[in-house]
């Protein structure tokens, strides 16, 4: 399955890793610039009819892939390292394609994945989450948990500082395969979404927030019986375009924290300079 737009594959290899020879790899570590891996973890989870199961990780590598954009510009090396497409999806139980590994498993190979990268050259990784399923959320950052400050991060929506930023239809919870999702997805992929069911489902005003905090634990138990709550109907790729430069100044704002905590823009060394010191 492509995972973005076609032009946004093409003109984006040089800043996808696995698309970059040995050579041209070790010419990226070995330059001035500091270097981040942005890693997106998705899932394999029903996102209703009308999208594909592996909608987190589209999103993810879309916004990546503009959040690498975005830094080169500001004079940051960063590569949208390959995706972890599976992921904690214990509320989608029930439906077909809900793939879930156990939180143990995925935050320590997440923490391999990490210590990889760094041992590598790379300076800073950023674990890139757009399934925002709680018990994973909680898994991808406590892969990172306990490692040197400024070395990982997490750029996630479900951080009351981003979330704001992304409308109010995710704001309010009833964002999940809806107008929020099937946007992102129109913009990233359109040729995943199937319009056509799209525009004929209904809207519902289920809130997963909501039903978290009432203490449901499923999709089907919170009534969402077709995978969806939200309007995906009211879905467009122009506002999907506006959700994916927010999600990439999220990863972009987080990478630059992360390498300003190690003060490496400021000395000017390289990844390998500043990885052995």
């Amino acid at each position: 399955m492509r995972s973005t737009m076609q032009g946004e594959v093409e003109d984006g290899a040089e800043l996808r890793l696995a698309r970059l020879t040995t050579e041209a790899l070790d010419r990226v570590l070995k330059g001035k610039a500091p270097c981040a891996a942005l890693v997106p973890v998705g899932s394999v989870e029903p996102h209703g009819p009308h999208l594909p199961l592996g909608t987190d990780t589209v999103i993810g590598e879309a916004a990546a892939l503009r959040a690498a954009r975005r830094l080169r510009s500001a004079g940051v090396e960063a590569l949208l390292a390959p995706s972890v497409g599976y992921g904690v999806t214990d509320f989608a139980a029930g439906f077909a394609g809900a793939l879930s590994v156990p939180a143990a498993a995925l935050s320590a190979f997440l923490r391999a994945v990490v210590e990889a990268h760094l041992a590598a050259g790379f300076v800073h990784v950023c674990l890139v989450n757009n399934h925002l399923e709680p018990a994973h959320d909680a898994a991808v950052r406590g892969a990172i948990a306990g490692l040197p400050e400024g070395r990982a991060s997490v750029a996630c929506p479900l951080t009351r500082r981003w979330g704001r930023t992304l409308g109010d239809e995710f704001r309010s919870g009833a964002c999940h395969a809806g107008r929020y999702e099937t946007s992102l997805v129109l913009a990233a992929a359109p040729e995943e979404v199937r319009r056509d069911l799209a525009r004929a489902l209904p809207d519902l005003d289920i809130s997963l927030s909501v039903g978290i905090k009432a203490g449901k634990h499923t999709f089907q138990a919170m009534g969402m019986d077709a995978a969806y709550t939200g309007a995906p109907g009211a879905a467009s790729a122009e506002e999907g375009a506006a959700l994916l430069d927010r999600l990439a100044e999220m990863i972009a704002t987080e990478v630059s924290e992360g390498l300003a905590a190690l003060k490496t823009l400021a000395n000017g060394e390289g990844c390998g300079g500043a990885h052995s010191g």
